[in-house]
């Protein structure tokens, strides 16, 4: 679990392919102390699990289901990346509940300047298109943003001018590909929606929602 508020930013040492999947190198300045082998650590928003580090550098295992649905595979040595270690009990949401499962990949279409910000407008494949509603959060290479406006195939977000000095997203460029997660709560609403029995007030007061 994290919380869409990047904690620092990484450079890949290397991606090394291992049969379908991949292990991915990272080199940080963010704190490594507290992070143990086995742990969860968001790159560019996916949720990784850490399998050796030292003072300054970690690895993490890649699966090939998490490379054929993210950036991931695109990385190569150099390349930067956001960072966030996995949320601790008692810890601070500053953002929103973010899993790290990343839903899909979208494009940057157009980078618009707005006083001191960035407007970003990011195209997105119209299966997702439904979790994500104006106002509500998204996370971008699993920064925790807004969405400013909705269309059919695109948002837009707002990228102010800390987020931008912070995160990897000043960096893109028109038509860079990002990782998309949209909001879990969606996700579950639909499903129950779609429940054979639906949602009725019987149902939510069985569930602790409305009294008996």
């Amino acid at each position: 679990m994290f919380t869409g508020i990047v904690e620092g930013i990484g450079r890949i040492k290397r991606l090394t392919a291992k049969d379908a999947d991949a292990i991915i190198e990272i080199e940080t300045d963010i704190n490594l102390t507290d992070v143990s082998i086995g742990d969860s650590i968001a790159v560019n928003g996916a949720c990784l699990t850490v399998i050796s580090k030292d003072r300054q550098i970690f690895q993490a295992d890649v699966s090939a289901e998490t490379l054929s649905r993210t950036t991931l595979k695109l990385l190569k040595a150099g390349h930067k990346v956001n960072l966030e270690k996995s949320l601790r009990v008692g810890g601070f949401v500053g953002g929103h509940f973010v899993l790290g499962h990343i839903d899909a990949t979208g494009r940057i279409l157009s980078q618009t300047k707005k006083s001191g910000s960035l407007i970003l407008a990011v195209e997105m494949n119209e299966n997702i298109s439904r979790y994500i509603v104006e106002k509500g959060s998204v996370a971008l290479d699993g920064i925790s943003l807004t969405v400013n406006k909705l269309e059919k195939s695109r948002f837009y977000v707002n990228i102010i001018p800390h987020t931008a000095a912070n995160t990897t997203l000043v960096m893109k460029k028109e038509a860079d590909p990002v990782n998309i997660e949209t909001d879990i709560l969606g996700k579950y609403v639909e499903k129950l929606l779609q429940s054979p029995r639906g949602i009725d007030k019987n149902f939510l007061a069985e569930h602790g929602f409305l009294d008996k």
